[in-house]
């Protein structure tokens, strides 16, 4: 939230602080860091598969997580993607308890989306341990086998069609929300675009426009998908990334399609290291944490607000104008000297 400057300075609470400290700071880049990371390797395996290079993994969170492992010194590659994707769940939380940094960030809907990534990459996060843990190349459980069984429990439950339903619906909405907010470039709020070249500016506005509406597609599609399984009670309808990436292909326009989304998350998650160099933090040690009319070694008072204007203005004037009686004064005496002599 961004205070007024006729307002004076209102010491920040324990939980304001914590929220913008260097800590959690910290823990926004890395956890940006491992977003890129993961969308980066997704969108390598789905412009594989529509090439028609298939190499046995699924374009999700778990091909992912697999292609690193199988890398070397694959094991610890997946732990720093621990170490990540845990910053980013404690970031979003923190966001969630005690607002974001950016104008508006206190706002209930800004906590509940908060909330919500943090839920997401802490279930991330887990399974990442689970296969960091049985040995690194498994890559988990697929996305696709999981949107299955978990669509399948709630439709069991009692009034679960509608669960399901108003689940894929909120889907689809998020999904549109970021198409719509991508290609109103609204994410250059959250960075420091005053810090970046013309032509970095430019490249960082191509990834994010581009990377997301890709997202914002393929979660659409993902949540009607959802909606498909809860009007036809059918599970089966469920898709993960994955599978929605892959049916894709299917519609008219072919594998370019599946490309296009491809490369699309590819970008993103090129993004996100973008935004990770760039994007907006609370200032720390800024002079409204100190009390008002403090000041430090080295430094000149300095009024807030209009008050403080007026005070500095009428210490100008003073120090000019007794600088000027005395001028004044000098020259008085130098004539009377003068006079005498004459």
């Amino acid at each position: 939230m961004e205070r007024s400057q006729d307002s004076p300075a209102q010491p920040k609470s324990w939980g304001r602080r914590v929220a913008d400290s260097r800590a959690v700071e910290v823990a926004s880049r890395v956890g940006l860091c491992a977003r890129g990371t993961i969308y980066v390797l997704v969108g390598i395996l789905a412009v594989r598969i529509g090439l028609g290079s298939d190499s046995g993994q699924e374009a999700d969170r778990s091909g992912a997580v697999g292609t690193l492992g199988e890398q070397p010194f694959g094991q610890a590659l997946l732990w720093a993607l621990v170490v990540g994707l845990a910053a980013m769940a404690l970031w979003r939380l923190a966001e969630a308890a005690f607002g974001q940094t950016v104008e508006g960030g206190d706002k209930w809907s800004r906590r509940l989306g908060s909330l919500g990534m943090a839920v997401f990459y802490t279930v991330i996060c887990v399974g990442v341990v689970q296969t960091a843990l049985v040995g690194g190349s498994a890559g988990g459980r697929p996305g696709d086998e999981t949107s299955k069984e978990y669509t399948a429990r709630v439709l069991d439950w009692p009034g679960g069609r509608v669960i399901v339903g108003v689940f894929g619906a909120v889907l689809i909405a998020v999904g549109v929300v970021i198409l719509v907010r991508s290609l109103m470039r609204k994410f250059e709020k959250n960075l420091r675009t005053d810090e970046m070249r013309p032509a970095t500016r430019r490249v960082v506005a191509i990834l994010g426009i581009v990377g997301g509406a890709a997202c914002g597609v393929v979660a659409a599609g993902a949540g009607l998908s959802v909606l498909l399984a809860a009007v036809r009670y059918d599970p089966d309808q469920a898709k993960g990334l994955d599978e929605t990436l892959r049916s894709f292909a299917a519609t008219p326009a072919g594998p370019a399609l599946l490309i296009a989304a491809a490369v699309g998350l590819l970008l993103f998650g090129l993004y996100s290291f973008c935004e990770a160099r760039w994007r907006k933090a609370a200032q720390h040690g800024t002079p409204e944490e100190q009390p008002t009319g403090a000041t430090g070694p080295g430094h000149a008072p300095v009024g807030r607000g209009k008050g403080g204007d007026e005070a500095g203005d009428q210490q100008a004037e003073q120090s000019f104008g007794g600088r000027a009686d005395d001028v004044q004064r000098h020259r008085g005496d130098d004539e009377d000297q003068g006079q005498r002599r004459g």
